[in-house]
C-alpha cells in the first residue's frame, strides 16, 4: 500500500472512536451491520453456533440453565422477569413435549431492535432458542413474527433451511440425542399479541385474547403443554452468555440489572439510531452524547421511555441511570426500548392523548376496565386539549388511570395509564394551563391556538394567500393580509411560506 493510501486510511475513524458508539457495548447486536445475514459461514466464522456445540457435547440441560441464572439476564419484552427463573419453571413441569417460543411481534411506535436482529443476525436468534429448547428439554418452537416485517420472515426462514441442511435444526442435532424444529407464525399485527397468552392463542388459530392467569404457560401453555416466551432481544443474548459464561454477563450493568439494553433512540434528536449501552448508563448519556441533543439546539423537555405504555420523564431525570428498578420507581418502565426524545415545543397533555389513543385502540375489549376505563381516560384528554376542560376532570384522570392499572387483565392496559400518570405528575401545570388559561405552553393543540399576520410585517406579497388550502386569507397589494380565525383549519402553512415572518401562533 502507498503512503498516500495508507495516510489516508488513518484519518478514517473506528466504530469505537465515533460518538455514537464510542460508549455502546454490543452483545445482542454484535453482529448486525457486520455480517451477511443470508449466509451462515458469515455468522460462523464469527463464533456463530459454537455455543450450541460446547452445549451439546459438554454440558448437561441443567449446566446451561445454571449459566443463564448465573447471567442475571431478565426479560427484555418488558416484564424484566429473570430468564433463568423462568425457564426452570418450565423445565419442572411435567411432561415429554414442550415448546419454546420468541415474540417477536414488535409493535411500539418508533421501535425496531427486535427488527434489527432478526434482519441482521437472524442466526444469533435461532442459536438462542435452540440452547433454551436444549436447557428447558422442549423439542419445537415457534417464532412469532408480525407480517409488516416481510424482509425479516424471508431472513428467518432461509436461516432456519440453511440450520436444517447444516445438521442444526432436525433430529438428532450434531449427532447427538437432541432434536428440535422450529416454525415460523406470521401475525396479523395486533399490538396485544404481544402479550404472551394472547400471542399462544394466536399460533393456535383463535382470536389474540389474553386469559387469566394462572394456569401460566410454563404450566399449560401453546395447546395446553408447557411453553416458554421470550422476546428476540433476550433469546439473542443467550450464546453469547453460553460463550463467555455468565459470570460475564453478570459483571456488565448494575446490581440488579445485568448487561446490555438495546434502545430505539428517535424523536427531536440529532442523531437517531439503534444504541446498545450497559444497564446504569444515564438517560444524559444517550440523548446529548450519542444522540448529540436536540435538533436545532432546542431545548429537552421530555423523554418517553418504554413504548406507548411508558412513562414522560423529565429534564430532572437526566441523570436517571437506566435500569429497571430506577425506571419503575420514576413512574416509567424499560419496555421492550423504546426512547423518544422530545424538545421544548411539545406538548406534553397532546403526547399523553397520543399514546393513550394508541393503546385504547390496540385494547381487544375482553377486560371492562381496560376497554371502558382507556377509552373513558382518551375522551377526558380531548376534552382538555379541546379548551372544554375542568379542573375536576384531572381528579377524574387521575382516578380512572389508577383504575385501569389496578384492574386490567393483561400488561397492556396494566401499563396504558402510564403517559398519563407520568405527565400528570411532571407536567401537571401544563394541564392546568389548558383547563385555566385554555392556552397550550407549547402552542401545539390547535383548538387553543390561533394563527396572526403582524400587519407592520406583512409585504403584501400573498404568498400565504396562494398557498391556504381552504382559502381562509385575504389582502391584496394595497392591504395586509387577515387570517378567518373561523375557517382557518390551523394547519400551519401560512406561516411555512412566509418569507418575511409575519405570520405567528398566538
Amino acid at each position: 500500500m502507498s503512503r498516500t493510501n495508507s495516510e489516508s486510511f488513518e484519518r478514517i475513524p473506528l466504530y469505537s472512536d465515533l460518538p455514537f458508539y464510542r460508549k455502546q457495548k454490543r452483545i445482542a447486536l454484535r453482529n448486525c451491520g457486520l455480517i451477511n445475514p443470508d449466509h451462515i459461514d458469515e455468522y460462523i466464522y464469527r463464533e456463530g453456533y459454537f455455543a450450541l456445540a460446547s452445549a451439546l457435547k459438554s454440558m448437561a440441560p441443567e449446566e446451561v440453565l445454571a449459566e443463564v441464572k448465573t447471567s442475571g439476564l431478565r426479560g427484555r419484552g418488558g416484564g424484566g422477569f429473570p430468564t433463568g427463573l423462568k425457564w426452570e419453571f418450565c423445565r419442572k413441569s411435567p411432561g415429554n413435549k414442550k415448546y419454546v417460543i420468541c415474540n417477536a411481534d414488535e409493535g411500539d411506535p418508533g421501535a425496531f431492535m427486535d427488527r434489527s436482529i432478526l434482519e441482521g443476525d437472524p442466526h444469533a436468534l435461532i442459536e438462542g432458542m435452540i440452547l433454551g429448547a436444549y436447557a428447558m428439554g422442549a423439542d419445537e418452537g415457534y417464532i412469532y413474527c408480525r407480517a409488516e416485517y416481510p424482509l425479516a420472515i424471508t431472513r428467518l426462514g432461509l436461516a432456519i433451511a440453511q440450520c436444517e441442511e447444516y445438521g442444526l435444526l432436525g433430529d438428532r442435532i450434531m449427532d447427538t440425542d437432541f432434536s428440535f424444529n422450529l416454525h415460523i407464525k406470521e401475525g396479523a399485527g395486533a399490538f396485544v399479541c404481544g402479550e404472551e397468552t394472547a400471542l399462544m392463542a394466536s399460533i393456535e388459530g383463535e382470536r389474540g385474547m389474553p386469559r387469566p392467569r394462572p394456569p401460566f404457560p410454563a404450566n399449560k401453555g401453546l395447546w395446553g403443554k408447557p411453553s416458554n416466551i421470550n422476546n428476540v432481544e433476550t433469546w439473542a443474548n443467550v450464546p453469547n452468555i453460553i460463550r463467555n459464561g455468565g459470570s460475564w454477563y453478570a459483571s456488565i450493568g448494575t446490581e440488579k440489572s445485568k448487561g446490555t439494553k438495546v434502545f430505539a433512540l428517535t424523536g427531536k434528536i440529532n442523531r437517531t439510531g439503534l444504541v446498545e449501552v450497559p444497564m446504569g448508563t444515564t438517560i444524559r448519556e444517550i440523548v446529548f452524547e450519542m444522540g448529540d441533543g436536540i435538533i436545532d439546539g432546542r431545548g429537552f423537555k421530555a423523554v418517553q421511555i418504554g413504548g406507548p405504555s411508558g412513562g414522560c420523564l423529565t429534564e430532572e431525570h437526566l441523570d436517571l441511570p437506566v435500569d429497571y428498578e430506577s425506571l419503575t420507581a420514576a413512574g416509567a418502565i424499560m419496555g421492550s426500548g423504546g426512547l423518544v426524545v422530545m424538545d421544548e415545543d411539545t406538548c406534553m397533555v397532546d403526547i399523553a392523548r397520543f399514546f393513550l389513543e394508541f393503546t385504547q385502540r390496540e385494547s381487544c375489549g375482553k377486560c371492562v376496565p381496560c376497554r371502558e376505563g382507556t377509552k373513558q381516560m382518551l375522551l377526558t384528554l380531548e376534552k382538555i386539549t379541546s379548551g372544554k376542560g375542568a379542573m375536576k376532570d384531572l381528579d377524574t384522570l387521575e382516578k380512572l388511570a389508577v383504575m385501569v392499572k389496578e384492574m386490567s387483565l393483561c400488561g397492556l392496559g396494566q401499563t396504558a395509564p402510564n403517559p398519563v400518570l407520568t405527565t400528570l405528575r411532571y407536567f401537571r401545570n401544563e394541564y392546568e394551563a389548558h383547563i385555566r388559561d385554555k392556552k397550550c405552553p407549547a402552542k401545539a393543540c390547535s383548538a387553543l391556538i390561533s394563527f396572526v399576520i403582524d400587519k407592520e410585517k406583512c409585504r403584501k406579497c400573498g404568498l400565504c394567500a396562494k398557498n391556504c388550502p381552504v382559502s381562509c386569507i385575504a389582502g391584496d397589494r394595497n392591504t395586509p393580509y387577515v387570517v378567518d380565525q373561523d375557517r382557518c383549519i390551523k394547519c400551519g402553512t401560512c406561516i411555512e411560506v412566509c418569507p418575511f415572518q409575519a405570520v405567528s401562533k398566538e
